[in-house]
C-alpha cells in the first residue's frame, strides 16, 4: 500500500512539476513546513484529484483559466483542443441549452423528446470562464450541476459517478455580477491567481505556441466522434476513456509523462480519504468551526439576525461573522487536508495541515460584518480581501487553540467518556467550542 501510495504521489509530482516548469509559470506563496509551492497550481491539482469544486480568482490574462485547463487536460487525460470546445462562457446571454444540452430537432419533429448533451455536460472535468459575468438568475441554473455534477433537461438526467469543476471569475468590473451566496458555498476552495512577477512574465511572453504541448489533432478528432452525437451511454462512456488512454500514451511517449486513468484515480481518491486526523487537528478543526456557527443569544449564527453590543464573545470570530458556516465547509476542510497529507508524503492531518487548508475553503464562504471588514481592509497584505481576512481569521482562531489547547483537548476526552456512560461533570471554559460540548451532551447554559 505504501510503495502504491508513493508511486501514485511521484504521478502527481511530476504534473506538478511539468506544468510549472513549462506551462503556468508561477511564484511560490506557500510555505508548508518548509516546502515552497504554488497555492494556485497546488489546490487546482489537488481539487481534479479529489473531484472536487474550485473558484480561481484574479485580475485577467494572469493565468485563471489556463492553469485549470492545463490540469485537467493531463490528470484527466484530455487534448487541450477538447477542454478548450468544452468550456462555458459566463455572459449575460448563455442559456440553459448552450450550457447543458439541447433537443434533437429531428426526433422532436417525430414526437421524441432526445437531448444533445453538451460537450460541457458530457466531460467529467469543467470549466466554467468568468462565472461571474453570468447574472444571478443564470447561477440559478446551475446550482445543482455545479453542487453534485447531475445535469438536467427536458426531464432527462446526465450523471456522472466522477466529476470535478473550475470557475474563474475577474474582479468586479462594470460587466460582472456577484455571485450569490448558494453558489459560492458550493465551491470547496478559492485561489488567486497572482503576477508571477516582472522577470517570469517576460519570460512568458518569449513561450511561443506551449499550448501545442498539450495539443494533437488526431487524438481531438479521436474526441469529437465519441463526443459527437451527445450521448454518452454506457457503452460511450466506455469509448471515452479508450480514447483518454490513448492520449495518456502520447503524452508518455512525447513527454514521459505517466497519467492516471479513471479507475487509478478513484483509488487515489479512496486512499486520501483514510488518511486519519490527529487528536490535535481534529480538536482546532472544530474549536475553528464552533467560531463560525456559534451564538449564545439565538443558539447558531443566522445571516437574517445580529450579534447585540455587549455580547459575552465579542472578542471572538463569531461576534464578527454574519452567516452561520454551512455543512460544505467541514467536509471540504477534511477532504483537502488529506489530499494536502497525501501530496506531502505525510501519514495522518495535524493541525498545521489543517491550519494551512482552512483559510481557502473560508474565504468565499463567510459573510464579514461591515465594522470587520474596515478595520481589516487597509492592513498591508499580499492576497485578495476575502482571503486576506480569512487567513487572518485563521491566525486569530489558531492563537486561542494554542492558549487553551490542554483545556480543549481535556474537554473533549471528559465529553466522550460522558458519553461513554462515565458520571462525571463536563469541563468549563470560555470559548464557544466548551459550549457546543456542553449542549451536544444536553445541556444549555444561559451565558
Amino acid at each position: 500500500m505504501a510503495e502504491t501510495r508513493e508511486q501514485s504521489r511521484h504521478v502527481v509530482r511530476d504534473v506538478y512539476d511539468f506544468i510549472g516548469e513549462h506551462l503556468y509559470l508561477n511564484r511560490p506563496d506557500l510555505d508548508l513546513g518548509g516546502e515552497k509551492l504554488n497555492s494556485t497550481l497546488l489546490l487546482s491539482l489537488l481539487t481534479a484529484l479529489l473531484g472536487g469544486k474550485a473558484l480561481i480568482i484574479g485580475e485577467p490574462g494572469l493565468g485563471k483559466t489556463t492553469s485549470a485547463e492545463y490540469i485537467a487536460s493531463l490528470l484527466y487525460r484530455i487534448p487541450l483542443g477538447v477542454i478548450w470546445g468544452s468550456q462555458v462562457a459566463g455572459h449575460p446571454e448563455q442559456t440553459e441549452e448552450k450550457i447543458v444540452g439541447r433537443p434533437n430537432l429531428g426526433k422532436l419533429n417525430q414526437g421524441e423528446e432526445h437531448v444533445v448533451w453538451s460537450n460541457f455536460a458530457q466531460l467529467p472535468v469543467k470549466i466554467i470562464d468568468e462565472i461571474n459575468r453570468l447574472p444571478e438568475t443564470k447561477q440559478s441554473l446551475i446550482l445543482d450541476g455545479v453542487d453534485r455534477g447531475n445535469w438536467e433537461y427536458l426531464n432527462q438526467f446526465l450523471l456522472h459517478d466522477e466529476y470535478c469543476l473550475f470557475a474563474t471569475a475577474n474582479y468586479q468590473d462594470p460587466g460582472t455580477h456577484p455571485l450569490i451566496p448558494p453558489l459560492l458555498d458550493r465551491f470547496d476552495v478559492m485561489i488567486e491567481s497572482k503576477h508571477p512577477g516582472a522577470n517570469l512574465a517576460f519570460f512568458i511572453g518569449q513561450q511561443e505556441n506551449k499550448e501545442a504541448l498539450l495539443r494533437d489533432p488526431a487524438q481531438e478528432q479521436d474526441f469529437y466522434e465519441v463526443l459527437g452525437d451527445g450521448q454518452i451511454s454506457a457503452g460511450q462512456d466506455a469509448q471515452l476513456e479508450d480514447a483518454c488512454q490513448r492520449f495518456a500514451a502520447w503524452l508518455s511517449e512525447r513527454h514521459g509523462l505517466t497519467t492516471f486513468g479513471k479507475a487509478e484515480r478513484q483509488a487515489v481518491r479512496d486512499d486520501i480519504g483514510g488518511i486519519g486526523f490527529s487528536q490535535d487537528a481534529s480538536a482546532f478543526a472544530r474549536t475553528a468551526l464552533a467560531e463560525f456557527s456559534f451564538c449564545c443569544l439565538y443558539g447558531q449564527k443566522r445571516s437574517n439576525e445580529e450579534c447585540p453590543e455587549g455580547c459575552h464573545y465579542t472578542g471572538y470570530l463569531c461576534y464578527q461573522v454574519q452567516n452561520c458556516a454551512s455543512n460544505r465547509l467541514p467536509i471540504s476542510l477534511r477532504r483537502y487536508a488529506q489530499a494536502l497529507v497525501w501530496f506531502l508524503g505525510g501519514e495522518q492531518v495535524e493541525a498545521e495541515h489543517v491550519r494551512w487548508v482552512l483559510p481557502f475553503v473560508l474565504a468565499h464562504r463567510t459573510q464579514w460584518r461591515d465594522a470587520y471588514v474596515a478595520a481589516r481592509e487597509r492592513e498591508s497584505r499580499r492576497d485578495p480581501l476575502p482571503l486576506h481576512l480569512a487567513k487572518q481569521a485563521t491566525a486569530e482562531s489558531w492563537r486561542r487553540f494554542a492558549e487553551q489547547r490542554e483545556d480543549i483537548m481535556g474537554a473533549l476526552a471528559v465529553a466522550a467518556r460522558i458519553l461513554a456512560g462515565e458520571d462525571v461533570p463536563p469541563s468549563q471554559g470560555d470559548h464557544p467550542i466548551f459550549a457546543e460540548i456542553q449542549r451536544d451532551l444536553g445541556i444549555e447554559t444561559a451565558w
